[in-house]
């Protein structure tokens, strides 16, 4: 393992992110029976409910693995700091606690593998919440998503984005992913336009041969921000997360069966959201709204 620093006191390569809370099981078997009878509902903020106050005398420090080539969220910066969302937030939660936080970095292959032998507690890097990698490993509660959104041409007339509002409504997305099975599920009445390449579905968007684009919310919005959009786009409506379709979050990393230790990330989790932490993070690293 590489160790790069220690602090006392950095939906996603290729496109798609590593990771998205676990729901209880009966709700995702709710949320099953009723999937195709109505337009999803957009991903509303939650994960704000505090328990119990645990018991982390036992926890001296905690020592946090990440790597270092994933901006925004984990990376060195021009000083060659260890920086991003991922840093920062585990740095929060170190200072929630009242515990030093030994940060350190490996390549990203060797993340699970460090955890599991016990050359770290937690892992923070984007690491997905699904069902292979609960085989090997743990999670906390889910500390951000990546949700689908739609984007549009700025000052457009706005669409109605529902099933009845895309009918003949030209939408352009990537072809073979999770996002145009989730169109063709709950937008069928749409003109879905699938492209070979996300930067061919946005050209489609720029270039007025689609109306809507459809596609990853974190992707998105560094398109929009960037030079290669012109700022021609922007995002329409909110964000869309169904866990069968985009997968269940984010989650601290921790070795299967420590309980103890999730039960101590979930409540400092939870304070660093109700404190206002969370939301300044959020809006440090993301240009935009992310949901």
């Amino acid at each position: 393992m590489d160790v790069k620093i220690t602090d006392a006191i950095r939906l996603h390569r290729g496109g798609a992110i590593r990771g998205i809370g676990i729901f209880l099981p009966i709700l995702f078997a709710l949320f099953a029976a009723v999937a195709f009878a109505q337009t999803p509902l957009p991903l509303q903020k939650r994960d704000t409910l505090l328990g119990p106050k645990p018991d982390w005398s036992w926890l001296p420090q905690l020592r946090i693995l990440t790597e270092a080539d994933y901006p925004p969220f984990n990376y060195y910066d021009e000083d060659g700091q260890l920086a991003g969302f991922n840093i920062d937030l585990a740095r929060a939660i170190c200072r929630e606690l009242a515990v030093p936080c030994e940060v350190n970095t490996a390549e990203w292959s060797g993340l699970i593998p460090a955890l599991k032998s016990n050359e770290a507690d937690a892992v923070f890097a984007s690491i997905a919440i699904s069902a292979k990698a609960l085989k090997d490993i743990d999670f906390s509660s889910r500390y951000y998503a990546t949700p689908a959104r739609f984007a549009g041409k700025t000052g457009k007339p706005a669409i109605e984005l529902t099933a009845g509002g895309l009918a003949g409504v030209k939408v352009a997305v990537v072809k073979g992913t999770a996002h145009e099975a989730f169109l063709r599920d709950f937008f069928g009445k749409a003109q879905i336009q699938t492209y070979a390449t996300a930067a061919d579905a946005r050209n489609a968007l720029k270039s007025d041969q689609a109306d809507l684009l459809f596609g990853d919310g974190i992707s998105l919005m560094f398109w929009i921000q960037g030079t290669d959009s012109n700022r021609c786009c922007e995002f329409k409506g909110e964000g869309y997360l169904e866990p069968r379709y985009f997968g269940e979050g984010v989650g601290i990393a921790i070795r299967r069966g420590n309980l103890r230790l999730r039960e101590v990330l979930d409540y400092a989790l939870t304070r660093v959201k109700a404190s206002g932490r969370y939301e300044e993070l959020m809006l440090r690293y993301f240009p935009l709204p992310l949901y």
